[in-house]
């Protein structure tokens, strides 16, 4: 009887990519957090191939979540997105078509969805806020997986519309952290930059930088955002998504980063920045003013210390780690 009454108050939270970078940070931080009416279910890409649709069913059969957040996606650094853009397109429109259908199936109460600051129009005027998203084509080097995730905006407002559902999205800046994609092909700036000094530093040669250097970038620590992903679960009750950014006056260069990470680990050879490569956009400055209106008093990890974590947990799990 007891379970009976207690059973629909209880959160059955499943979260896709939750062997991740988000998805590894949430877990970290819904455990130092954790409430006694929220069960977490932090699935990989062995328990179900999500770009299928009875794969994508079977899952949510299994565990009947009450709620969702959706972090799975194809994903890669600019180099890999450019060469292949329809993969990027096709890959994430299936994926989270099934998440977003199978929510509805059944009868989940929240889905979260996790977009990308890359999804704004190339041209465009600064600082990028919410309102933006639609406003014009993003930058030519990845337009397969921005269209791909500009629609989940679009189906979280059309599930709203024609079902009454609460579906809604987060908009991230560039994650970085503990448990990232730490491959020289295709991974995002500062894991790549970690890993291209850990080998650097063994080596003992120069840290090579692609690119001028010069290109603006806000990050935020995974830790953070996993923070600030389960506020917009137990609070956040909008359908339009939400910037969830280190404020602007945060926004460094790629080569203060080079020399943050060389710093962490205590190069000896410099940095060279390789200006034969490209340096993609060149800013992409986000407000974050709504989230600020929400939580005035949010206090992020400084950047300096998030990145020296970041080393050492790679230093740690060097053997283990993504790469």
């Amino acid at each position: 009887m007891w379970e009976h009454i207690w059973y629909p108050t209880r959160k059955v939270i499943l979260v896709t990519g939750g062997t991740g970078l988000v998805g590894q940070a949430i877990k970290r931080v819904s455990e130092e957090d954790s409430r006694p009416d929220e069960e977490f279910i932090f699935l990989s890409s062995k328990d179900a191939d999500l770009k299928d649709a009875a794969a994508t069913e079977a899952v949510f059969e299994k565990y009947k979540p009450t709620h969702v957040i959706h972090l799975a996606a194809m994903v890669g650094g600019l180099f890999h997105n450019m060469k292949h853009n329809l993969d990027f397109l096709r890959n994430n429109i299936l994926i989270n078509d099934n998440i977003l259908h199978n929510s509805y199936k059944y009868g989940v109460k929240k889905a979260i969805s996790c977009l990308s600051t890359c999804i704004f129009p190339d041209k465009t005027t600064y600082p990028i806020d919410e309102t933006m998203v639609h406003n014009g084509p993003p930058h030519n080097s990845n337009f397969g997986y921005s269209y791909a995730k500009r629609l989940i905006d679009v189906q979280n407002h059309a599930y709203n519309q024609q079902y009454g559902c609460h579906f809604t999205s987060v908009i991230p800046t560039n994650v970085f952290g503990e448990h990232d994609n730490y491959n020289l092909e295709d991974s995002h700036v500062i894991p790549g930059l970690i890993h291209k000094a850990y080998l650097a530093k063994k080596e003992g040669k120069p840290l090579v930088v692609y690119g001028s250097g010069k290109p603006l970038r806000q990050f935020i620590y995974s830790v953070d955002l996993a923070k600030l992903f389960l506020w917009v679960l137990r609070e956040y009750n909008e359908i339009d998504p939400i910037i969830l950014s280190v404020d602007e006056a945060n926004e460094v260069s790629i080569g203060e980063v080079a020399q943050m990470v060389a710093d962490a680990f205590q190069l000896e050879h410099g940095i060279v920045f390789d200006s034969t490569k490209a340096d993609g956009q060149f800013k992409k400055t986000a407000s974050n003013k709504k989230l600020r209106q929400y939580l005035p008093d949010f206090q992020f990890t400084p950047f300096k210390e998030a990145i020296q974590q970041s080393v050492n947990w790679f230093v740690d799990n060097y053997e283990n780690a993504r790469k």
